[in-house]
């Protein structure tokens, strides 16, 4: 996997989990979801994306947006429901009329210290 714009990723950890809206806003239920982060990632939140696989043969992702995030220390906001485990919630992509819509949830760098940092962290 290549992601356009960044050297280095990572998968999110397994024991991550999180939120959803009791009443959905959008169609993107990404955009509904907050993803609650154990402690010990709290440096690493800026780094956790939505990326999207670009149309075409090519197997480059692109960042479509940060996630939202809060740390499993933080209260659970008025609204939503969880946590709940985010695997295998993002194991399959899914589809639409016509294709499939690859999307993940990735923590993504630019540079080899933090990514290494993160790796050592989270046990990856």
């Amino acid at each position: 996997m290549i992601i356009r714009g960044y050297n280095f990723f990572c998968d999110m950890t397994p024991d991550m989990q999180y939120l959803r809206n009791h009443d959905p806003v959008d169609g993107f239920i990404e955009r509904n979801m907050i993803f609650v982060l154990p402690d010990r990632l709290r440096r690493f939140r800026k780094n956790l994306y939505h990326v999207r696989r670009n149309t075409g043969p090519s197997h480059e992702y692109s960042p479509l947006f940060r996630v939202r995030s809060q740390l499993r220390s933080d209260p659970v906001p008025a609204g939503y429901d969880g946590p709940c485990d985010v695997f295998p919630f993002y194991a399959n992509a899914t589809m639409t009329r016509t294709r499939h819509k690859d999307y993940y949830v990735l923590f993504i760098f630019r540079d080899k210290m933090s990514w290494a940092r993160f790796r050592q962290i989270a046990g990856a």
